[in-house]
C-alpha cells in the first residue's frame, strides 16, 4: 500500500504496484498534459491502468508526451477498444499496430462492442497481439437492450483468456447502464454469479463507473477487486471505499460485532 498518513488497525490489506489484482483502471477522456500531471501527482500510486477512452488518442494534442508522463509514473497505458474497432472496420489492423507502436504502448484492448465480429476472429486478434502486448479484451455490447446469455458471457471470457488476454473486461460503458448492469445502473446479480462460477474473479476487470457499483463489488469480492472506467477524480474516493474509510463500506472490514456506540 502507498503512503499512509496514519496506521489505523483493521484496514484490509491492499495489493501494491505492480498489481496483478486489486487493479484500478482510469478512463482518460482527453486530459491535457498539465491535467495528467496533476492527476498523477494526486493519486498515481492508486492507479494501475489508464485507458485513453474510445478514439480520443487520435485527436488529443501532445498525446505522446502524456503517455510518457503516465509511463514514467509506473502506469500502464492503452487506447480504448472502440479505436481498435474503428481500425478493424476499415481493414487497417497493421496500421493499428503501427499507431500503438508509435505511441510506445505495450498494452492493447480488443473489443467488439460496436461492430459485429465472429468470435474466433476476435480471439485471433487477441492471440496475435498477445505475442507483443499485454492484452485486455472486453466482453459485452455497448448497445442497450442487447442481451447476451450468461453461458455465452462465460464461454467468451474463457476463450479470450485462453487466446492470450491478461484480463477480460466486463462491459458497462462509461455510463454504467449496459452489459453487466440493468438500465438503472444496478448490478445484474444473476449474470455476475454465473460468470464467477466459471471465470476466476482475479481475471476479470469489472467496469464500475458509479459509486453504488463500486460499493457492490467491494462488498462482494473484497478490497482487491479489479475495477475499471473510474474517473480520475474518483480514484481516491474509490480507494477509501476499498479500505472501509467511507460510509458505504465503513463496517465491511471491521471485526464482526463492531457496532456504532
Amino acid at each position: 500500500m502507498g503512503t499512509m498518513n496514519f496506521k489505523l488497525p483493521h484496514l484490509p490489506e491492499r495489493t501494491s504496484q505492480p498489481r496483478k489484482n486489486g487493479v484500478t483502471m482510469v478512463m482518460d477522456k482527453g486530459l491535457g498534459t498539465k491535467q495528467a500531471e496533476m492527476f498523477v501527482d494526486a493519486c498515481g500510486e492508486f492507479v494501475d491502468l489508464v485507458k485513453l477512452g474510445f478514439g480520443t488518442s487520435i485527436i488529443t494534442g501532445k498525446v505522446a508526451d502524456k503517455i510518457k508522463l503516465y509511463k514514467d509514473a509506473g502506469l500502464k497505458v492503452y487506447v480504448g477498444g472502440t479505436l481498435f474497432e474503428a481500425f478493424i472496420i476499415r481493414k487497417k489492423f497493421d496500421d493499428y499496430m503501427k499507431f500503438i507502436d508509435k505511441l510506445k504502448l505495450d498494452h492493447a484492448e480488443v473489443s467488439d462492442g460496436s461492430i459485429v465480429m465472429p468470435h474466433d476472429e476476435k480471439c485471433e486478434y487477441i492471440h496475435k497481439l498477445s505475442k507483443n502486448y499485454t492484452v485486455l479484451s472486453e466482453v459485452g455490447s455497448k448497445e442497450e437492450g442487447i442481451i447476451i446469455h450468461p453461458n455465452k458471457w462465460t464461454s467468451m471470457m474463457l476463450s479470450e483468456l485462453e487466446a492470450g488476454s491478461w484480463k477480460v473486461i466486463a462491459e458497462a460503458r462509461e455510463s454504467g447502464n449496459v452489459g453487466i448492469y440493468h438500465r438503472n445502473g444496478s448490478p445484474h446479480t444473476m449474470l455476475m454469479n454465473k460468470i464467477i462460477s466459471k471465470v476466476k474473479p482475479e481475471n476479470i476487470l469489472w467496469e464500475a463507473p458509479q459509486k453504488s457499483q463500486q460499493v457492490w463489488f467491494i462488498k462482494q469480492f473484497g478490497a482487491n477487486v479489479n475495477l475499471g472506467n473510474i474517473a480520475f477524480e474518483e480514484v481516491i474516493p474509490l480507494e477509501t471505499l476499498r479500505l472501509g474509510l467511507r460510509g458505504d463500506t465503513f463496517f465491511t472490514f471491521l471485526p464482526q460485532g463492531t457496532k456504532a456506540e
